[in-house]
């Protein structure tokens, strides 16, 4: 069976990207296109013994599907076809191979090329097809490891930061405020959104490298068992749920939106949708009402994620506090409508400890915790850049010294505002750039965008305050 399906992968890789040669080709005068189809066949090959080579375990499944697939195809390398898993454990075809993954494929920047130069869309094919063959890869064996995943990952950040070269859109994390528990009727639903998309806007967020590896695993995993459920080997069960620990402003919500919809790209869940609540949004004042919230909460996030914010709160009170009750109730739902509902619970590090100890049903059923660091100043400077440039606003030299000069001044520590700041910060600056330039007689373009080191505040404590008038009484 195992060679079945990665024979079958192969092929369309290999029919495919012979294609997408051929016509990269069409516009060279006396190309040789006889050889393409070896070509592609030796780089199928050579992405398939990358991902065996990957965790270094070389196991029979693996290589008894290598020897099926290209034993018959690859007249030069006529030691394969009556190879042996041992045979190939004791030559280099197979091991030290995971290095290819780690460089540039010339194949692909062939197809990068004549995509820029025709505006043609031959390296995504390119890239679904190896992303389609590296994952069938992972699922050959009972157990997909880490290091699979992590392999995988790394090929789809290398494959995609091709793919957008040609791309300059930038993405910031603004502040976000947590919705009404309502969720939009179903025949709202924005269009199911690519993998390939939704991973790329995660990579193009500032910062945050050690969140995305962690998303790109949690999808990698996901996507390798809906594979291996297919070919009727065993999947493995594992809870979604998860939490989410860092300072306010650090991208939870940006993520979990963004997870939500990768849930619904990979059919966790129908509709992908993100429903926030905090505290006020599932504790009521009076005994029996706030099972009800709870559940209300979860009807909203129904066939999508729901997004607890400072869950911790749940924990604090005294002994008349119902929110012991509504931990009680989500603990309960989490069990009831698993395959239906993803639960994201969101706060600072210590305290979302004393959270999931709160119930004991709890650490078990959220087993995984992302944790979500500080941005450092450069992350910081990039976003108010970024936020700059969506409003047609830039830094001039000096303004970029007195903003990396302010970051510098406020206190890292519990409760640091991250993108919050950020974009206190830049509010600050327009306003006090609009005050500055309305005083003069006719300003121009470059005055009306161009933000200057006068209308950065030069003490922390200040962002918040409403800007002095200039040239006005």
């Amino acid at each position: 069976m195992s060679a079945n399906v990665l024979g079958a992968v192969v092929a369309s890789y290999i029919e495919d990207l012979t294609g997408a040669l051929v016509e990269a080709a069409s516009d060279v005068d006396g190309a040789d296109t006889s050889t393409f189809e070896v070509d592609v066949t030796n780089e199928a090959f050579n992405l398939c013994v990358a991902m065996i080579d990957s965790d270094g375990r070389h196991t029979d499944d693996e290589l008894n599907a290598l020897i099926d697939t290209f034993g018959p195809r690859m007249a030069d390398q006529s030691e394969l076809l009556l190879a042996t898993p041992a045979d190939l454990r004791d030559t280099s075809l197979v091991a030290g191979r995971r290095a290819w993954i780690e460089t540039d494929s010339e194949l692909f920047k062939v197809l990068v090329a004549a995509d820029e130069a025709r505006g043609t869309d031959l390296a995504e094919i390119y890239y679904e097809r190896t992303m389609e063959v590296a994952h069938v890869i992972a699922s050959l064996d009972v157990v997909t490891t880490q290091d699979e995943l992590k392999a995988i990952a790394e090929l789809r950040t290398r494959l995609l930061a091709g793919l957008r070269g040609r791309r300059n859109d930038g993405h910031s994390l603004a502040p976000r405020t947590p919705a009404a528990v309502e969720a939009p009727p179903p025949e709202q639903d924005p269009p199911q959104r690519s993998m390939e998309e939704l991973l790329a806007e995660l990579d193009d967020l500032v910062g945050l490298e050690a969140v995305k590896d962690r998303v790109h695993l949690v999808a990698d995993f996901l996507r390798v068992q809906q594979l291996r459920e297919e070919r009727g080997l065993p999947a493995v069960d594992t809870s979604h749920h998860l939490v989410f620990t860092g300072n306010p402003g650090t991208g939870k919500t940006t993520v979990a939106r963004l997870l939500a919809q990768i849930f619904r790209t990979l059919g966790v869940v129908d509709r992908g949708h993100l429903v926030e609540v905090d505290r006020a949004g599932l504790v009521a004042g009076y005994v029996g009402q706030t099972a009800p919230k709870v559940t209300a909460a979860f009807d909203a996030a129904d066939e999508g994620m729901l997004f607890i914010d400072e869950a911790y709160t749940l924990v604090r009170g005294g002994e008349n506090d119902f929110g012991r009750e509504a931990i009680d109730q989500i603990v309960k739902l989490i069990e009831d409508r698993r395959d239906r509902v993803v639960l994201v619970a969101a706060g600072y590090p210590t305290e979302m400890d004393d959270f999931l100890s709160a119930n004991p049903g709890l650490q078990s059923r959220l087993p995984t915790v992302i944790e979500f660091p500080d941005y450092d100043t450069a992350e910081l400077l990039e976003i108010i850049s970024l936020m700059g440039e969506k409003q047609q606003y830039h830094l001039a030299p000096d303004a970029h010294t007195a903003v990396e000069k302010l970051l510098g001044s406020v206190p890292r520590g519990k409760g640091f505002g991250n993108a919050r700041l950020a974009r206190n910060i830049f509010e600050a600056a327009i306003n006090r750039h609009a005050s500055r330039v309305v005083a003069l007689e006719d300003p121009g373009e470059s005055e009306l965008s161009t933000l200057e080191a006068a209308d950065i505040p030069a003490d922390p404590s200040v962002i918040d305050e409403p800007p002095r008038r200039r040239g006005h009484s």
